[in-house]
């Protein structure tokens, strides 16, 4: 019997959001609920999001001043091994400081990033593998 070989998984994208949960008073839910039944949003997600949004732009100007005040990145930050041997070798090392997501490759080991990233200000979200986040536990703010 012919069989062909079997192809590695594909990769899982990374998430492009992250998953939060929260608490909300049964009066404040049941508004939403029926603001959603009236055809105002799809669903309770999409309520919440938008009131986020909304309440975000609303400090549009603060948020624009503490970016630059505390010289964060905005956006989207990612290391991979390669960038981070390549500061090992210049003996160079990071202070990461970003306002949205930071990820740092599975193919880093902690040892690694230990080796290269001095401290990590992350106001969002940091996606690296579980060794990695508890090598670099004692250097985040």
């Amino acid at each position: 019997m012919n069989r062909k070989p079997l192809s590695p998984a594909p990769k899982a994208k990374p998430a492009d959001s992250e998953k939060i949960t929260i608490n909300l008073g049964f009066v404040d839910l049941g508004q939403i609920d029926l603001l959603v039944a009236e055809g105002f949003y799809g669903n309770r997600s999409d309520f919440i999001r938008t009131a986020i949004r909304n309440q975000a732009a609303s400090h549009a100007e603060v948020v624009k001043q503490a970016v630059a005040r505390k010289m964060l990145v905005l956006g989207l930050q990612h290391f991979s091994a390669a960038d981070l041997r390549a500061l090992q070798a210049a003996h160079q090392t990071l202070q990461v400081r970003v306002l949205g997501l930071v990820t740092i490759a599975d193919d880093v080991s902690p040892e690694l990033a230990r080796a290269t990233i001095d401290s990590l200000d992350v106001l969002g979200a940091l996606h690296a593998s579980p060794a990695v986040r508890a090598a670099l536990a004692d250097r985040q703010r």
